[in-house]
């Protein structure tokens, strides 16, 4: 097919599409009145329904279900606990250690309190005081063993005195009690479903009342600690009441800065509402689906208001140059369709690709983040291109607003025709070196960009938070801490497994393994309490501390097998593992799995086979896996499907690369960002990724989509892209400055997410909107973007070019 074929087919395909949007611009605004009243009637029904929308946490809508490694951690999660607990720790901060009266007297109702905290499983509750907490010794007269503190325990100085022996001979201390005996601790598991309601775990219900705890036990002398997801979901609920704080700091400043722009406050007033109208009606539609708001999630809705005050600005902008030129209101809504129904739609498509693609990563969370967020774009097109025109066409400026400051506006011409030399060869060339030279920055810079947490604690929170203050405590004191791994070994055999001295040396020689790998705190298996067991039968002599080879002699470190361990099941068909980590970052995690996978996978068992990986540091581990995996995928379906969108919009290969390019620069730079701040590639910050790209292709589709019309018309590239820039550059400049300035202020929350979603978006509106003004158009004058047809004939278009182009180098008034 010729070039002047391949232009005739696409013209007469544009023909037919604007026809069509004609026609349904004119019906639009002709229909107004019953529309209007419609579209009311919806709003008032969905804000309602708004009412009912709930907050919906959970621990395992942040797992990878299909990982291979939750497989096992599912398959065993009812067995084996741990991976949702709840930590409560009591620090004696007064002369001596815990053994004294007051101190266990009010263990003692810790542990009570946690007994009845809302979906606690109350079977593992392990303290001090748990009838399952024993110990055990070998006398000339045999085994004798008790539970640690008696039922009837007085705290008296013999009281006190057998307790201590007590806590020696129970092996506990590093675990329920801290290696300097200044500390003790509560252990607890939480279930997802509350056994007392049948519903699902209210995590904002168990934070206040462990938070309940702190208030009334701790003081005179005592200082307690809390770590447990339940009490990380309870703070981030607890910070999300400044979320809505820093959702009306934006919403003033965005109100000022539409005013100051738009000089109406009809206009400020719309936009603002409009921009709210997808976020209400979505709020709406969550509760009629069953759905609530996952609190990692809760900043998607300011995000919709975000992409909404955007999409607004540009239709305001155009109905307002209509209406100054002479149209009435009803013909100027018409015309802005026209002009932004298609760059407008495809922009919005553009948002909602960006937050479907990230529905690949196999994160409950994450994909219910990302349905959430499309829908409130799928709603945006509906109030942005249906209701706000039909509002604009009863609307009439203001005075202030209709008056024509012809100074400012020359000011603003001659910038925008300075800025357009950038379509010329000289500076397009200057402009695309500039960005090689950023390109390969932030490309080295990237590569130091750590996947998973970093740092010890929750990084969803300060570093000075109560929460990680506390963890960091609980670290310090004991040999354990809320990192854990946990590998399974599955035997295959009928009779007792840890009665198989296979089996028992197998686990053996894991846990002898895993103790000298780095990063590992401790190690606990079945295998190192039978041992332990054999020795306390030969008077505490290290040198029986080992396995024997025949099942009768084995039965002497059976007691060790005892379920209430929770290093295996009855009848021992699996056996639990439990690694203790210093941390939970990447690198530890990657580092311990390898040595795990290097040590079963040289492991022959003929009777059983490992199994990896589980608790809250498999959790993790397998988590970090699945965001490495997804990145790819999400940046390569993200780019491929805006790709496609822009081919089909622009039907123009260098128009998509026009428009992709600089918005590959800016992921990378983004990036980079991330590695100098500090800020890992986690649940939490990858959608962010997604969620830039998706807002920022908006620029460069609405800036191309008018050059692209220019050049149809026969204008060389920097008049087009000049044209572009006086009618959509400022309102791309304003409300990528306004957008930025409303999530630049959640830098300043308490919650740590919140402020690094805060400074990674802030940096992508920027910075696409630097790359759409300043990168667009010289790939387009280096790739030889050109007029579609030559401007014969059309005298009237180039001498009125040629007259701005005078009066901007004469700093004279333009005259019409």
């Amino acid at each position: 097919m010729s070039l002047s074929q391949s232009s005739s087919n696409s013209s007469t395909e544009i023909s037919l599409l604007k026809r069509f949007v004609d026609f349904s611009a004119r019906q639009l605004i002709q229909k107004r009145k019953p529309l209007g009243l419609l579209f009311l009637l919806i709003t008032l029904l969905l804000s309602y329904s708004a009412l009912d929308t709930r907050f919906d946490p959970g621990f395992t809508k942040l797992v990878p279900i299909q990982h291979p490694y939750m497989q096992a951690f599912l398959k065993h999660s009812s067995t084996f606990t741990g991976s949702n607990r709840v930590m409560v720790s009591m620090t004696w901060t007064g002369e001596g250690d815990i053994y004294n009266a007051e101190f266990l007297n009010r263990l003692r109702k810790v542990h009570d309190e946690v007994i009845f905290t809302p979906g606690i499983n109350r079977t593992t509750v392990r303290s001090l005081f748990a009838p399952e907490v024993r110990y055990m010794e070998v006398t000339e007269f045999g085994f004798m063993g008790d539970v640690v503190i008696p039922s009837r325990f007085t705290a008296d100085e013999a009281g006190l005195n057998w307790v201590r022996t007590n806590v020696t001979k129970s092996g506990q201390v590093g675990n329920l009690v801290s290696n300097d005996l200044k500390s003790a601790m509560v252990q607890a598991d939480l279930m997802e479903t509350d056994p007392e309601t049948g519903e699902a775990t209210d995590y904002a219900k168990v934070a206040a009342h462990l938070e309940q705890i702190r208030s009334e036990l701790a003081g005179q002398g005592i200082d307690i600690q809390i770590i447990g997801f339940a009490k990380v979901m309870g703070d981030v609920m607890d910070g999300l009441s400044t979320v809505l704080l820093f959702f009306v700091i934006a919403f003033i400043v965005t109100l000022l800065l539409l005013w100051r722009y738009t000089l109406s406050l009809k206009l400020t007033l719309l936009a603002i509402t409009v921009a709210l109208l997808p976020v209400v009606w979505l709020l709406g539609i969550l509760p009629l689906l069953g759905y609530g708001i996952d609190p990692m999630s809760v900043l998607v809705p300011f995000l919709i208001f975000s992409i909404g005050v955007s999409h607004a600005v540009q239709m305001t902008n155009v109905w307002k140059q209509d209406v100054l030129d002479g149209y009435s209101s009803p013909d100027a809504a018409v015309n802005a369709i026209r002009k932004l129904a298609i760059p407008g739609t495809v922009a919005l498509l553009a948002n909602a690709l960006g937050f479907m693609v990230i529905m690949v990563i196999d994160i409950p969370m994450v994909q219910e983040l990302g349905m959430t967020a499309c829908l409130g774009v799928a709603l945006m097109i509906i109030t942005n291109k249906m209701f706000m025109p039909v509002i604009l066409s009863y609307l009439t400026l203001e005075k202030m607003a209709s008056h024509k400051k012809q100074q400012p506006l020359q000011k603003e011409q001659q910038l925008w025709w300075k800025v357009s030399a950038l379509a010329t060869p000289k500076p397009a060339l200057l402009s695309v070196c500039v960005m090689l030279i950023l390109l390969t920055l932030g490309t080295w810079q990237s590569r130091s960009l750590l996947t998973g947490d970093i740092g010890s604690g929750v990084p969803e929170l300060r570093e000075d938070s109560q929460y990680n203050l506390d963890n960091a405590q609980i670290i310090k004191d004991y040999s354990i801490g809320m990192d854990v791994l946990s590998v399974y070994l599955e035997s295959y055999k009928r009779d007792e497994s840890c009665l198989d001295w296979e089996v028992m040396n197998a686990v053996d020689r894991f846990d002898f393994h895993m103790r000298g790998v780095d990063g590992v705190r401790s190690v606990k298996t079945t295998a190192g309490l039978a041992k332990l067991y054999v020795s306390g039968n030969n008077e505490g002599n290290p040198l029986w501390r080992t396995l024997q080879r025949d099942p009768s002699a084995l039965l002497a470190g059976a007691s060790a097998a005892n379920p209430l361990h929770a290093l295996n099941d009855n009848g021992c068909k699996t056996i639990n593992m439990l690694v203790y980590l210093n941390d939970h970052q990447d690198a530890t995690l990657k580092h311990v799995v390898k040595e795990i996978r290097l040590f079963t996978d040289s492991q022959n068992i003929s009777n059983a086979e490992f199994k990896l990986l589980g608790g809250n540091a498999g959790v993790a581990a397998a988590t970090n896996e699945a965001v490495e995996k997804a990145e790819v995928q999400m940046l390569i379906s993200i780019f491929s499907a805006i790709s496609l969108l822009c081919w089909v919009t622009f039907r123009s290969a260098r128009g998509v690369l026009c428009v992709i390019l600089p918005l590959m620069l800016v992921c990378i730079l983004c990036n980079a960002l991330m590695a100098i701040l500090g800020i890992g590639l986690k649940v939490s910050t990858l959608p962010v990724i997604a969620l830039g790209i998706g807002v920022g292709v908006d620029y460069g589709i609405y800036i191309y989509e008018k050059m692209q019309h220019s050049l149809y018309q026969g204008h060389d590239l920097r008049n087009s892209f000049y044209k572009a820039m006086r009618s959509r550059g400022t309102a791309a400049v304003f409300t990528a400055v306004t957008m930025s300035i409303g999530v630049g202020t959640w830098a300043f929350s308490a919650l740590k997410f919140q402020a690094d979603m805060g400074i990674l978006l802030a940096f992508m509106f920027l910075v696409n909107v630097l790359g759409a003004i300043f990168l667009l158009p010289a790939l387009a004058c280096l790739l030889g973007v050109k007029p579609a047809k030559e401007a014969q004939g059309a005298v009237t278009d180039t001498l009125k070019n040629n007259i701005e182009n005078i009066a901007i180098a004469t700093d004279k008034p333009l005259q019409t």
